[in-house]
C-alpha cells in the first residue's frame, strides 16, 4: 500500500501510474518530459537506447517498477531484446554494446550517484568513442530525470507487479502510443 491514499486501486495503477492519476496536473508535463526524452525523434540515439539508459539508472537506484518497466520498453525496441538489457544491467563492461553507448551509460551511472560525479574524463571518453554533445546532454538529462521519477515512485511507496508479463504488455502500449496517451 502506498504511503498516502492515492484514491486508486494500486493493482490497476501500479508504480508511477498511481501518483500520476492522483495528480493529473503534474502527470501531463511528466508524461511530456518522458515522451521527449525517450521517444521523440533524435538524430542518433534510438528510442531503445534511450530506454536502456532509463532502465540502467532505474536499476542502479533499485527502483523495481521503473527498472522493470523501462527494461521491458528497451527490450521491445532493441534487436536482441531483454538479453541485451540484462547483459548491460549485469556487467556493463562486458555487455555487447558500442563503445559510445558504454561511455554514455557510464556517464548516466555517474549522474545517478551525483551530478558532480560526471568528470571531464568521462565526457572525453564519450567524445573519443564518438558521442556528440547532444548525446552527452541527453544522457545526463535522462539519467537526472529518472533519478527524479525513481524517487517519486519509491518515495510514495507505490506497488510494483512482480510478473514480467505485466511490463511486457505495458511495453506494447508505450511503443505503439507513447507516454501520456489515453
Amino acid at each position: 500500500m502506498a504511503h498516502i491514499d492515492l484514491g486508486i486501486d494500486e493493482k490497476t495503477h501500479p508504480g508511477i501510474n498511481g501518483p500520476l492519476t492522483y495528480r493529473p496536473e503534474t502527470a501531463k508535463p511528466l508524461g511530456q518530459l518522458a515522451e521527449v526524452l525517450l521517444r521523440a525523434p533524435h538524430p542518433t540515439l534510438t528510442p531503445g537506447e534511450r530506454e536502456l539508459i532509463a532502465a540502467y539508472v532505474s536499476g542502479l537506484n533499485e527502483c523495481t517498477f521503473c527498472c522493470s518497466s523501462h527494461s521491458a520498453f528497451a527490450a521491445a525496441q532493441l534487436p536482441t531484446g531483454m538479453t541485451l538489457v540484462e547483459q548491460v544491467r549485469g556487467d556493463l563492461s562486458s555487455a555487447p554494446v558500442s563503445d559510445k553507448l558504454r561511455a554514455l551509460l557510464r556517464i548516466a551511472a555517474a549522474v545517478q550517484r551525483s551530478g558532480r560525479e560526471v568528470t571531464a574524463e568521462l565526457v572525453d571518453a564519450a567524445r573519443s568513442a564518438g558521442a556528440t554533445d547532444l548525446e552527452i546532454h541527453d544522457t545526463v538529462l535522462i539519467a537526472a530525470a529518472f533519478c527524479m521519477f525513481n524517487r517519486y515512485v519509491d518515495g510514495l511507496g507505490t506497488w510494483a507487479p512482480q510478473d514480467p508479463e505485466v511490463y511486457a504488455r505495458s511495453a506494447e502500449q508505450i511503443v505503439a502510443r507513447g507516454y501520456g496517451a489515453s
